[in-house]
């Protein structure tokens, strides 16, 4: 005889708590059905949250409730018809088993039917349960306090990437180095380097769309592993600018890959270096690149900083930079 379950949260978001409960319940019977509850004006939009919820309970069936209805039994004396109503519809079957990490499962399961199983030690009062010290509130106050316990949707949601954007000898894998020692965040290398050192000769707008490609790919890769905070030394963006320095165009592909964050646009006030894979040490020349980099950016309408100043000056803007879009 199959045996269902029901749970019901609002997930905003999803944590280690919610999980927790979820895959514990999920054990226990043949089926288990989750209801996910918003409002309009939600900190974070329910319909994200439903998908967030299918994604990692795929073998749940997760139903949404986004209905302005109401929230406690004190604002309606239609509370209770209400959500019965909801939940008949969100699970027709009888329920068997009714889960909750806190104490109103206990009266949800007699309006509804099943037996309350208080799965989580909050409901039980422990207080050395780790998972029952954590809340929806505070992560969304501080995600990254928080990373070891959200499951990968929630941390691409709060995940930011920050580009290092620039012409020729502006410093980029430096500062990203000195981010990188600062945060602890990883560091996606650019292949556009590596593409030129293995393959010395002019490059040919194929050679430049594998470069764009590459580094997407780099990115993505990397995102999946990347903690809160992901610096990139140049994106798509970089590349499609250099297409439009070398060749005179820039690829529609390029400019419509995926975006970061933020921009930090690294102003070519540093003397310019020949490192072996280098172009433009004409001062006219690079002036001209510096406008197309940054001309790439107005046009793709990205958030960017300008960065500029030498040093521990440079390190320090794009710190501030990087804190404000945090902040």
């Amino acid at each position: 005889m199959t045996k269902r379950g029901f749970l019901l949260g609002k997930f905003m978001p999803p944590h280690a708590g919610h999980m927790a409960l979820i895959n514990a319940a999920r054990a226990l019977v043949d089926e288990l059905t989750v209801l996910v509850c918003w409002l309009p004006d939600d900190p974070i939009a329910g319909e994200l949250r439903l998908t967030w919820m299918r994604a990692i309970c795929p073998d749940c069936r997760v139903v949404g409730q986004g209905a302005a209805v109401p929230q406690a039994p004190a604002d309606s004396d239609d509370f209770w018809p209400v959500w019965r109503a909801i939940i008949a519809a969100a699970h027709p079957e009888p329920i068997d088993y009714l889960f909750a990490g806190e104490a109103y499962g206990a009266e949800l399961a007699r309006q509804v039917g099943g037996l309350f199983v208080p799965l989580g030690g909050r409901v039980l009062g422990l207080d050395h349960d780790p998972l029952s010290g954590l809340s929806a509130s505070a992560v969304r106050a501080d995600p990254s306090a928080h990373w070891p316990y959200l499951p990968a949707p929630v941390r691409a949601h709060y995940r930011r990437t920050i580009c290092l954007h620039g012409a020729e000898s502006t410093g980029k894998t430096t500062l990203a180095a000195q981010l990188a020692a600062e945060t602890g965040a990883l560091t996606v290398g650019e292949y556009g380097r590596s593409h030129c050192e293995a393959h010395r000769g002019p490059l040919t707008r194929d050679d430049l769309l594998l470069i764009g490609r590459a580094q997407q790919a780099m990115i993505a890769a990397a995102s999946e592993w990347a903690g809160p905070l992901l610096l990139v030394d140049t994106d798509a963006l970089m590349t499609a600018a250099w297409c439009e320095m070398l060749l005179g165009q820039r690829p529609g592909e390029l400019m419509a890959a995926p975006k970061c964050d933020l921009y930090l646009l690294l102003e070519p006030d540093l003397p310019w270096v020949d490192d072996g894979t280098r172009f433009f040490s004409n001062p006219d020349e690079r002036h001209r690149f510096a406008m197309i980099v940054e001309q790439v950016l107005v046009d793709a309408h990205v958030p960017f900083v300008r960065i500029s100043g030498h040093g521990q000056a440079r390190l320090t803007a794009a710190r501030a930079a990087i804190g404000a879009m945090n902040g």
